[in-house]
C-alpha cells in the first residue's frame, strides 16, 4: 500500500511542481522550468488534442482530482476495519435509545423511591 501511494503521489507532485515553477517562470537556470517551455508544452498538447492551450490545465487538474478520489477510495476500502474502529473510539458507538431498560438496578432512575 505504501508503494501504491508513492507511485501515485510522485508523478502528481512532479507535475504540480513543474507547472507552478514554469507558470511563474522560476527557472533556476533550467530550460524546462521557463515560461517559454511552459507555453510550448501546452501549445503542443493543444494542437494534438485540438483544444486551446488555456483549456488544458483545468482538465489536468480535474483528472488529478478524480484519480485522487479513486486512490483514496481504494485506501479507505483496504483500511475500512481500522477506520471503523477509529470512528467508534472517536465518536463512540451507537447511542442507547430511551426505550432500553437499565441493565442493573443501580443504573435505574431512583427518583421515585420512597
Amino acid at each position: 500500500m505504501k508503494w501504491f501511494l508513492i507511485l501515485w503521489a510522485f508523478p502528481v507532485i512532479l507535475l504540480a511542481s513543474w507547472y507552478g515553477l514554469s507558470y511563474y517562470d522560476m527557472s533556476f537556470g533550467f530550460f524546462m522550468l521557463t515560461r517559454q517551455t511552459h507555453d510550448l508544452v501546452f501549445s503542443i498538447y493543444g494542437n494534438v488534442l485540438g483544444l486551446p492551450p488555456e483549456a488544458i490545465p483545468p482538465l489536468v487538474a480535474r483528472a488529478i482530482a478524480f484519480d485522487s478520489l479513486i486512490v483514496f477510495a481504494i485506501v479507505a476500502y483496504r483500511k475500512r476495519r481500522e477506520l471503523r474502529a477509529w470512528y467508534k473510539r472517536r465518536f463512540g458507538g451507537i447511542a442507547p435509545t430511551q426505550s432500553q431498560e437499565a441493565p442493573f438496578a443501580k443504573d435505574a432512575n431512583l427518583s421515585s423511591a420512597p
